[in-house]
């Protein structure tokens, strides 16, 4: 039977991750030493070839792409951009204690959000909404391989809506530069829409990225 492979891979880092600051839809580019470490690790490891490649609108998810994969043009997927995290954007921990929404954001509940941001219910409902619709397209195309370069948010995100092995988000924490290969089998996919997260990205095996975890 035909299935189909999924690589979701996290951009390269930025100037607020270093900072230690909450950067969501604000549009930062990759700092020069993320874009050394991109480089590094596509010489020393091996990332996965698919057959499209998909990437947030944002510029770290577009440079990373052009890091990569250098021979795609990304198609761009708007709702694979990481949570607007309103007046939360640009500042660290310590200059959001003062917020009272803060504490409740951080626990995770659907409803909580941001000042003038999006609720975490938002936000899953926008990736899901738009993952399902690339999962259609594959699926109606034929297309058995896909590249996905998007966020930390976003691939923690749809793997504890949708993978197996079923863990909580912070489980899929995922370091900059790197991500999971997924398998969707048709058949279990259209029964209960979950797929298996079969290897990390990248590998220190080949070329297909298809080293089990």
């Amino acid at each position: 039977m035909k299935t189909y492979r999924i690589y979701f891979i996290r951009h390269g880092r930025h100037s607020g991750a270093d900072e230690g600051r909450y950067i969501g839809n604000q549009d930062e580019a990759l700092s020069k030493e993320g874009k050394a470490e991109l480089i590094k690790l596509k010489k020393e490891l091996a990332y996965p070839q698919g057959a499209v490649v998909v990437s947030s609108p944002l510029k770290r998810c577009l440079e990373t792409a052009r890091i990569l994969y250098p021979e795609n043009e990304p198609a761009i997927i708007r709702g694979f951009a990481e949570c607007d995290f309103g007046e939360f954007e640009g500042l660290t921990a310590d200059e959001l204690k003062p917020y009272p929404e803060f504490g409740e954001w951080l626990k995770g509940g659907e409803g909580a959000a941001p000042p003038h941001g999006e609720s975490n219910r938002e936000f899953k409902n926008r990736v899901i909404t738009d993952f399902l619709r690339l999962i259609q397209g594959l699926l109606k195309t034929g297309t058995d391989s896909c590249v996905v370069i998007t966020h930390g948010g976003v691939i923690m995100m749809l793997l504890s809506y949708f993978g197996i092995p079923e863990l909580p988000m912070h489980e899929w924490l995922t370091p900059f530069g790197c991500g999971y290969t997924v398998r969707i089998t048709p058949s279990i996919w259209s029964r209960i829409n979950k797929f298996e997260v079969i290897a990390e990205i990248p590998s220190r095996q080949g070329k297909t990225g298809e080293t089990l975890k």
